[in-house]
């Protein structure tokens, strides 16, 4: 009662094709029989329709029995006991006897969990199974030792074709790996003269669907002895415990997807076997055996290909990790010196870029950019500064990973095509993707000539009815492409390279974050230890100084008439010396204060302070005549009101004192702002300053000009100026242009 109806109704079309639910085809191979048990009471749940040709038992008859209804209660007690094993498929295969119509057969019975279900599938098995293993067992011995003795991957995967070939005796076995897109390379082939050649041929990534990978990589082997079959649907259509199709994921039996039938009838195969390498327990290719006509593997043959399948991934992981072991130890040297450079200079973009080998020796590129801070640096061919913004802009929006690469950079950033010749491939390695903080390698574009099995394009066929629908390839002939806008692939030694490149720059600028931080605390420690040192030493030469100040005045007021014209002159200059110290000493006592005082923080309406400024200085400005302008009325800012009143008296008080024209202005505004920061400025007409004071004019006590010249003064003004805006977070300079005035800007934070 065999029907290739299944439960799934699912159409293969072009938009699901990599969809196909292949793990739930509803029906199986009828080369076998499977049943779904009841893992408690091993009641038959479901059942493949093809059991009447094994047993002679109508499948209907069979469901909601208990399995003794096929097996001898012996048997049955036998696969409780194996189901209590831990790993239940080391149990594999269970002989059976089973009776049907006063004939006995021998089965393999293969079991395995599937959820709350036990599946047991059961196939034919021969006589001479004893002959047979120890036939199999010498050449898969044999097999093993070549294999250890191969030293590169092209040998082994040569010596595996032949082995399994020489074991299984399929018609054409290939090796066959897949590469980073998942496209396959057929690597290695044993074959008669009179088959044509796949060895060296590509394959698209299309061919062998991701849900169809998954199944290799879950199991080790698949086998479909006749392509030509005609499927044993599994009855009931849903599992009664879940009301689901069956998992039949790790099934030997299950049927296969009608597209791949058609896509081995194209080829002219019949009965196919393929079986898994891993790496890594990742998919890394194929053992692909190939029958122009029906062949059946009994279990015993397979399960020594399995295991051949096994070693020889071992082998190959271990040869290939081993085949780029020179480049490998290359790449660690490089960087280990990129490291060495890094610690020793300030700035890591400078050992990145000035020593030899540089970051283009760590991935063997031909350009490298590195990105900090909005600041560009080059080395090698790399795409213009502002390509380089552009890309960077494209990684940050679009980009997560840690690492980014592509070998086909055009093929996800269309703008790409045009920067070919440095940038066909890219790795980014983002060193802090806020900031927009990248590294980035390129390579140029290497015009390749791949040889495909066929054209690797599906066909499109439409239908009578007008419908379309994805057709496996009918041609395997050599079908040649050329391919461009590819860079050389990025080997993944190189990748790690730059991804260990990255923790160690994080490292650094971590270390250098610490070493920072602990150098701020020395210098806020010192600066504290200053200020006291300051106050203390102020207050105390107050003292004496006051007495030389009022003695040297007691002595012109006592002995003036008696002292002559020198001597008097002597005391007036010391008296104008012990004044003129005792206001250094004030300033100086005062910036001491500013730094141990606390602010008193809060909404404060600028307006309010700087008339009441000026208001102060009104006098000065009358005598002047200077011109006080405010375009506009100023914002209300978060600060400390008398402190930053004293800044705005400081900055008025210079615009009006150096200050020698005849119409003498200042300008008190701000510039458009945000809620976060606002920049004001104070600007005047006044002498000017010339560009290479603009830094020394903050240093305390430092002066431009002679103490009598205009209105003298200690030089701390500016200073002070400065602690006080930076003690509110912001920051003060000025644009001065020598004779024509100054501008003087310091920032604050609004009231956001």
């Amino acid at each position: 009662m065999n029907t290739d109806k299944t439960t799934t109704d699912f159409q293969v079309d072009l938009s699901n094709c990599d969809q196909e639910p292949i793990h739930i085809p509803g029906s199986i191979q009828p080369h076998g029989v499977l049943l779904a048990l009841d893992a408690a009471k091993l009641t038959i749940l479901q059942v493949s329709n093809n059991t009447f040709d094994f047993f002679g038992i109508h499948p209907e008859k069979l469901l909601n029995q208990n399995l003794d209804i096929l097996l001898e209660t012996e048997q049955v007690n036998f696969l409780k006991d194996c189901l209590d094993a831990e790993d239940l498929p080391i149990v594999n295969p269970i002989d059976f006897i089973i009776k049907t119509n006063n004939h006995t057969k021998s089965f393999d019975g293969i079991i395995y969990r599937c959820c709350e279900t036990i599946i047991l599938e059961l196939e034919p098995s021969t006589s001479e199974k004893n002959h047979v293993f120890f036939r199999f067992y010498h050449l898969v011995k044999l097999a093993l030792t070549k294999l250890q003795a191969a030293t590169n991957i092209a040998e082994i995967s040569q010596i595996l074709a032949k082995e399994v070939k020489r074991i299984t005796g399929f018609d054409r076995v290939m090796i066959y790996r897949f590469d980073e897109n998942w496209n396959g390379i057929v690597i290695a082939e044993e074959k008669p003269e009179y088959l044509t050649s796949y060895l060296g041929l590509h394959y698209p990534a299309s061919d062998i669907p991701q849900q169809a990978r998954k199944l290799y990589a879950e199991n080790w082997l698949r086998i479909i002895p006749n392509a030509d079959y005609q499927p044993a649907a599994i009855i009931t259509t849903n599992n009664p415990l879940n009301h689901q199709p069956l998992d039949l994921g790790k099934s030997v039996l299950r049927s296969v997807s009608p597209l791949h039938i058609e896509y081995l009838q194209n080829m002219g195969v019949t009965a196919s076997m393929s079986i898994s390498l891993l790496k890594n327990q990742k998919l890394w290719g194929l053992i692909a055996c190939h029958h122009q006509s029906p062949k059946y593997v009994p279990y015993e043959i397979r399960s020594a290909c399995e295991f051949l399948g096994q070693m020889a991934s071992i082998e190959m992981s271990a040869k290939e990790d081993n085949e780029n072991k020179e480049s490998k130890i290359q790449l660690k040297s490089v960087h280990s010196k990129l490291v060495e450079y890094m610690s020793v200079e300030n700035n890591f973009t400078d050992a990145l870029i000035n020593y030899h080998p540089n970051i283009l020796d760590l991935v063997n590129a031909t350009g490298a950019a590195i990105c900090l801070h909005g600041k560009y640096h080059f080395v090698g061919h790399t795409p213009s500064q502002p390509d380089i913004e552009h890309l960077i802009n494209w990684l940050s929006n679009h980009q997560n990973q840690e690492v980014f690469y592509t070998d086909s950079l055009a093929t996800i950033y269309p703008e790409a095509e045009q920067l070919r010749d440095v940038a066909s491939g890219l790795i980014a390695i983002s060193i802090s993707k806020s900031q927009k903080n990248y590294i980035l390698w390129f390579r140029p574009e290497e015009i390749q000539t791949v040889n495909w099995g066929g054209n690797p394009h599906k066909a499109v066929e439409i239908k009578a009815n007008g419908s379309v629908r994805l057709s496996p390839r009918k041609s395997f002939a050599l079908w040649q492409e050329t391919v461009q806008l590819k860079s050389l692939p990025w080997k993944p030694y190189e990748i790690n390279a730059a991804l260990e490149l990255r923790s160690a720059i994080i490292s650094i600028v971590l270390q250098k974050v610490d070493e920072l931080a602990q150098l701020n605390l020395e210098l806020e420690r010192s600066n504290k230890e200053l200020d006291a040192f300051a106050y203390i030493a102020s207050h105390d030469l107050k003292e004496p100084l006051r007495g030389i100040h009022n003695y040297s005045n007691f002595l012109m007021e006592d002995y003036g008439n008696i002292i002559n014209s020198e001597g008097k002159d002597k005391l007036i200059t010391l008296i104008r010396l012990t004044q003129r110290m005792e206001d250094l000493i004030d300033s100086l006592l005062h910036f001491s204060r500013l730094g141990r005082a606390d602010l008193s923080m809060q909404p404060t309406n600028l307006n309010d302070v700087v008339h009441r400024i000026l208001d102060m200085l009104r006098v000065r400005i009358e005598e002047s005549g200077v011109e006080i302008r405010i375009p506009r009325p100023l914002p209300t800012v978060y600060c400390d009101r008398v402190q930053l009143g004293e800044v705005f008296s400081n900055l008025i008080t210079n615009a009006i004192k150096y200050n020698d024209k005849p119409n003498k202005w200042i300008e008190i505004g701000y510039l458009d702002h945000s809620t976060r920061q606002i920049t004001f400025y104070i600007q005047d007409n006044g002498i000017g300053i010339r560009e290479k004071h603009f830094d020394a004019i903050f240093r305390i006590f430092k002066r431009l000009h002679g103490p009598s010249k205009y209105g003298g003064g200690t030089g701390a003004g500016l200073t002070i100026a400065k602690k006080i805006v930076e003690r509110h977070g912001g920051q003060i300079w000025l644009e001065s242009t020598y004779g024509e005035g100054s501008i003087f800007y310091f920032t604050l934070k609004g009231t956001e």
